[in-house]
């Protein structure tokens, strides 16, 4: 699906221009502590002209055949773009987690780290994570690794997930 950039990008969002807009695909989840499950997603990457992009990203678990079993993990932020490509990512999750984190933007490729996890007296705990997407024939590929529940820094989730 061809892709424009708008003409009221603010500059600091160059590097991750290519994210905006909707995107939806298939991935697979896995941690020591849960059993492996697939699943069907949509992220929302928008903007007004200001230095950021609004994120807003859905979830749904599927069975084997592709058709949704239940509603999954839903989060919300902002991707606020600074000079030469740096990151700072506010996220909120249903589950009772709040992260920020610092990463850099470059040639079709985002890398995040957590600076910072929160989160409710009722939601897991997390104490660190690593994202990167990247722009891969034109798909955007993720991986989201984790450290909760007393486990170390390790995969979670990762899909691919074609521009809608």
């Amino acid at each position: 699906m061809p892709f424009e950039i708008p003409e009221n990008l603010h500059p600091d969002c160059a590097p991750i221009a290519w994210l905006l807009g909707t995107w939806r695909g298939n991935g697979h989840g896995d941690y020591p502590t849960i059993d492996g499950f697939q699943f069907g997603q949509e992220l929302i990457f928008t903007h007004d002209g200001r230095p950021f992009f609004h994120y807003m990203s859905r979830a749904w678990i599927v069975d084997e055949a592709g058709e949704k079993v239940r509603e999954g993990a839903i989060e919300t932020g902002f991707w606020r773009a600074k000079p030469g490509g740096r990151l700072e990512v506010l996220l909120t999750h249903n589950t009772g987690i709040s992260e920020i984190w610092y990463g850099q933007a470059e040639g079709g490729k985002v890398e995040l780290r957590t600076a910072g996890v929160s989160f409710t007296e009722t939601a897991k705990e997390v104490t660190e994570g690593h994202r990167m997407y990247g722009n891969v024939e034109g798909d955007l590929l993720y991986a989201n690794d984790l450290a909760m529940v007393g486990q170390e820094l390790q995969p979670h989730t990762w899909a691919r997930l074609q521009r809608a």
